[in-house]
Parts: structure tokens; C-alpha cells; sequence
């Protein structure tokens, strides 16, 4: 689509009309309303967008959030933007999390100058897990804290020809960050709803499925749907051609191996199959016992679509886990474990928290009903257990269950180290260790 065609998105009930997409990052709210029988006028220095449609809904600015509140409109950021008068063309910085933020900071300007040079805005956009924490729940906030889905935004965007986004690193959340996130966000007076483990009643399951849409990798499938770019730089590919990395000299007497599962695993179990038809299909998980529970009512495939499935026993998963422990053990090496829990945001945590149990198995075999009660789950890492166990019980008990955790080391092989100066191992978050990061550093 070029610059010059219209492009229509739908924006939760709002359909809009724009005449010239590059200038989408200048779009300026001159009149607000939430009432459907009126017509809204944005402006820009160079185009004009108008002919607002309601469909009898308010006006806001979600589409993955379906709120009755009105919202500030997309793109918004920490950062300051002034708009950039008479500008050719638009690229949208993404405010991220961490150590990008930092950077952002003292490269965000330099770029700015630079585009404004060439005439083109550079316009932040806010995709940081704070900020879609609190995308999410614009009615629990006050007027003036809410703040719009920029990702769902930058999602329709990236489906244009003419979307220039810059996607710099971010999370993907594990729940104890999530926890964290909303923690420091309600100690700023953001009430944001708590994050509900284990949901009571109708109201938390729905909180806790506006949440589930924040974890993970919630921001590349988003802005990977469009025409996205990964390839390095020619320069910088013909350098790295020129001075490839050097590895290092691997003896053979090297006791370091990579293991997995050679059975009970999906790799074992997975079948697939390919529609003859457009057909509907339930998913349902069927018991030893024969007991047949619905997962999925219905899913939609049309002809020609692959549908796969696999199964992993949890009891080859744990016999595993014991068998490689014990053989660390008795070779006296670094024992680590590599997962992906926060792509996998579904089975890789239950995988993660199910070594933990392994590893530290006398302490949950003595403490695992106290810890089960208290709602202390390894899934989340070791340090969510013993964070559980320090907040929720007596002090004198809380100190017995630290103690047995300790002695566990005792027993069991070298771990792996996120943090040694703090004593943060490669179980104590599920999101520490990510394996297309962690296993390179290993191999080589």
C-alpha cells in the first residue's frame, strides 16, 4: 500500500481513514468525544484524517483489550516527541525495558537529530512490559495513568509497505517479573489488579487472561507478522565472514556433554496430519482411565492445513532430570539447565519447575504439602518457593525450610550460576536462562 493510498484499520470500534500513512506518528487529537452520533478531526501538519466511524461504542484506542473507557491515542512514550514540521517520512523508537531503556536515553536523541536532518520524525513508542500492564487494565486507572495498546498499534502498522519500526531488545516476561512489574507499578499508584496464581472465581481468570496476553514473548509475533528484516548489515556480515570467531581448543577428554530426553518426549510422541477438508476439530485429553475432557470446544482448519500433537510424560521427564543430576554428581561437573520458559510460556515452565523439584527433592518431600498450601510454586523458580516460604510462614518454620533448601547443595552436583555474588542460581527464575542465548556460551 503506498503513502498516498487510504489505509483503513480497525482501531476497537473505530474505523479511520488516513491519507498519508508516513505521517502517522504526528496524528493530534483537536476534538474528544464518546459519543457516537459525532464526527471526530485529527490533523497533522500534512494530512488529514477525518469520516470517524463509532459502530455504538466509545471511542478508545484497544484492540486486544476491549475496554468501556476512553484512552489516549497511539503511538505514546515516556520519551518527549515534538513533531517534526514538514516531515517527509516517519520512524517509529520503541521504548523497551532494561538495559535498551538505558541506551535509548543517549541514542534516542542522536538519532532524532539525525532524522530531522533527513526530514524524517523519529517518533517513541512505548511496548515496555510496564507499559502493556497497563494497556491492559485502562478502567482500573485514572484518567490521566491511562496510557494505549501501543503494541496492537505498531501490529496493524506493520502490515503497511510504508511502516518504518525499530524494535529494540525486549523481555519476555516471566511470571515472577510480571509480579515484580505490577508490584512496582502499584507502589507508584498505578491500580493495577494483582496477578491471581490460582484464579477463584470468574472475575480473576478474566484478569488473569488479560495478564497471560503480556507474558512472554508478547511483542515479536506481533511486529513479526509484518514485512520484518533480521539480516545483519552487508558491512558487518563481510567483517564477521572476514574474522570469524574463534573457538577455542576442545579436548577430547572434556567431560562436558549436552543431554536430553531419548523417549516420553514430544520428539518421540508427535503425530501430524494434513486436512483433506475445511473441517472443525475438538481437542480433548483423554485419561488412562478413559475419563474424556474437552481442552478446546472448536478449532477452525481449512484444507490443506497441517494439525500436530505430542505428549511428554512427566515421569520420564523426572527420571531424566534424576539420571543427569546424579551423573553430574558423579563426575564432579557444572550441572545447567536450558529451556525457553518464556517463548514456551505454557509447557517450559511446568518443565522448569518440575527440575527444581528434582534437584531440591528432600526438601520438597519433607515441606512439599506446608509449600503446596502456603501456594509456593516451583514453576515460578526456586526463589518464588523461598520467597513463599519467608512471607507466608512463622519465622521459625520459614527458617527450617531455608535450611533444608541449603542442604540440597550438599548433595547434589555443581549449579550453574546466574549470579554468584548474590547466590542466584540457574533455578531460581525460569526467564534467567533462555536457551537460544545460553546454550552458544556452553557449546563454546
Amino acid at each position: 500500500m503506498s503513502a498516498n493510498q487510504l489505509l483503513q484499520l480497525r482501531n476497537g470500534g473505530l474505523l479511520f481513514n488516513r491519507t498519508n500513512i508516513r505521517n502517522y506518528g504526528r496524528v493530534a487529537a483537536s476534538s474528544f468525544s464518546s459519543s457516537s452520533s459525532q464526527l471526530l478531526s485529527f490533523a497533522s501538519n500534512n494530512s488529514k484524517i477525518s469520516s470517524f466511524k463509532y459502530d455504538d461504542q466509545p471511542m478508545h484506542n484497544h484492540y486486544r483489550f476491549h475496554s468501556t473507557v476512553a484512552v489516549p491515542i497511539s503511538p505514546s512514550s515516556n520519551h518527549p516527541h515534538n513533531p517534526l514540521p514538514d516531515a517527509k517520512g516517519s520512524l517509529i523508537y520503541t521504548e523497551t525495558d532494561e538495559a535498551p531503556a538505558l541506551a535509548t536515553f543517549s541514542l534516542l536523541p542522536v538519532i532524532t537529530k539525525f532524522g530531522a536532518l533527513a526530514g524524517v520524525d523519529v517518533v517513541p513508542c512505548d511496548i515496555s512490559l510496564s507499559g502493556r500492564v497497563l494497556a491492559a487494565f485502562p478502567e482500573s486507572l485514572k484518567a490521566h495513568k491511562r496510557v494505549p495498546d501501543n503494541l496492537s498499534f505498531l501490529g496493524e502498522i506493520c502490515k503497511t509497505a510504508d511502516a518504518n519500526i525499530v524494535k529494540l531488545p525486549n523481555i519476555s516476561a516471566s511470571i515472577p517479573q510480571l509480579e515484580e512489574c505490577i508490584k512496582e507499578l502499584r507502589s507508584k499508584g498505578h491500580d493495577v489488579p494483582l496477578y491471581p496464581n490460582e484464579p477463584g472465581d470468574e472475575e480473576e481468570m478474566a484478569i488473569q487472561t488479560r495478564y497471560a496476553a503480556v507474558l512472554g514473548s508478547a511483542v515479536n509475533p506481533v511486529l513479526r507478522e509484518g514485512n520484518s528484516d533480521r539480516r545483519v548489515a552487508a558491512p558487518v556480515k563481510a567483517y564477521a565472514q572476514k574474522n570469524p570467531h574463534k573457538m577455542g581448543i576442545w579436548s577430547k577428554a572434556s567431560r562436558t556433554h549436552v543431554a536430553h530426553m531419548d523417549k516420553g518426549d514430544f520428539y518421540g510422541s508427535e503425530l501430524s496430519t494434513t486436512m483433506k477438508d475445511d473441517t472443525d476439530v475438538i481437542i480433548e485429553h483423554v485419561s488412562s482411565d478413559g475419563v474424556v475432557t474437552v481442552l478446546k470446544e472448536t478449532t477452525s482448519l481449512q484444507c490443506k492445513e497441517v494439525i500436530d500433537a505430542g505428549t511428554l510424560s512427566i515421569k520420564e521427564l523426572t527420571n531424566f532430570y534424576e539420571r543427569e543430576i546424579e551423573e553430574a554428581k558423579e563426575s564432579d561437573i557444572l550441572l545447567s539447565l536450558h529451556l525457553k520458559a518464556t517463548m514456551m510460556k505454557v509447557s517450559d515452565p511446568i518443565f522448569f519447575g518440575h527440575c527444581v523439584r528434582v534437584f531440591f527433592k528432600d526438601a520438597f518431600e519433607k515441606h512439599g504439602e506446608l509449600l503446596t498450601s502456603i501456594g509456593a510454586n516451583p514453576n515460578n523458580g526456586l526463589s518464588a518457593v523461598l520467597k513463599s516460604a519467608k512471607a507466608k510462614l512463622p519465622p521459625d518454620q520459614a527458617k527450617e525450610v531455608l535450611a533444608d533448601f541449603e542442604a540440597c547443595y550438599e548433595s547434589r552436583p555443581w549449579l550453574a550460576m546466574v549470579n554468584s555474588d548474590k547466590g542466584i542460581t540457574n533455578l531460581h527464575v525460569p526467564s534467567d536462562i533462555i536457551i537460544d542465548a545460553s546454550m552458544p556460551v556452553v557449546v563454546r
